[in-house]
């Protein structure tokens, strides 16, 4: 591909991530993994919470997180590549949500550093970023360290959700790696849950929760 039909593919990307920032998500979540898991967020987050993406890519879990945390949350969104950050920079100036977000250039594994306790959810959207380079994808090692270090910034009831893609051969050691961290978990601490697309082929996504446990507002849950 040469650079014009490139920078062609890039933009059509780039106007399809925008336009589906800007459309609420479809009413069968079942069929598509990633709306499945931020509708099942955005039962834990208030306006003025405090939010991390963990895996910005081209923005668009940082712009509907920046939505439910209102004017006055914050959502710290972080990766490692310069091209998600200036994708997500222009949507989020787009859709008037850049003064809600700071963006981090660096990788998730070191949350603990750019974020204080009391965090209301995390989300992990694994794997590449879409449009970019599909060598460059997310490791199980840094992963585990970016989960364990968030479910210490959790407040009580506080949400990790993590989309999984086994369809590359990190993604799947990726995927074994955290449902072996989060069988390990204690009982006692937190809840634990999965989610497979169980009869449909070619390794969909799938979901993996974890709330700590503790008091948590009824009317978040159940709203």
């Amino acid at each position: 591909m040469d650079d014009g039909a490139k920078q062609m593919a890039e933009e059509e990307s780039r106007k399809a991530e925008r336009a589906a920032a800007a459309e609420p998500a479809a009413c069968n979540l079942i069929t598509r993994t990633t709306d499945w898991a931020m509708e099942i967020v955005s039962h834990y987050i208030c306006a003025g919470d405090s939010v991390v993406d963990a895996t910005m890519g081209n923005g668009r879990d940082t712009a509907a997180l920046a939505r439910l945390v209102g004017p006055s949350g914050t959502v710290t969104a972080f990766d490692v590549q310069p091209q998600a950050l200036s994708h997500t920079a222009a949507l989020l100036m787009e859709l008037g949500l850049r003064s809600r977000v700071q963006l981090i250039l660096d990788s998730h594994a070191h949350i603990g550093s750019y974020c204080k306790p009391g965090v209301a959810a995390v989300l992990f959207n694994l794997g590449y970023l879409p449009g970019g380079d599909k060598e460059i994808v997310t490791r199980s090692e840094e992963t585990l360290a970016a989960a364990t270090a968030a479910l210490s910034l959790l407040k009580p009831g506080g949400l990790l959700a993590a989309v999984m893609y086994s369809g590359h051969a990190a993604g799947a050691q990726e995927k074994e790696a955290l449902l072996r961290w989060a069988q390990e978990l204690s009982t006692k601490e937190y809840h634990a849950a999965y989610i497979s697309m169980w009869n449909q082929k070619k390794n969909p996504p799938e979901i993996l929760l974890v709330t700590k446990r503790g008091q948590c507002r009824e009317d978040i849950l159940w709203r």
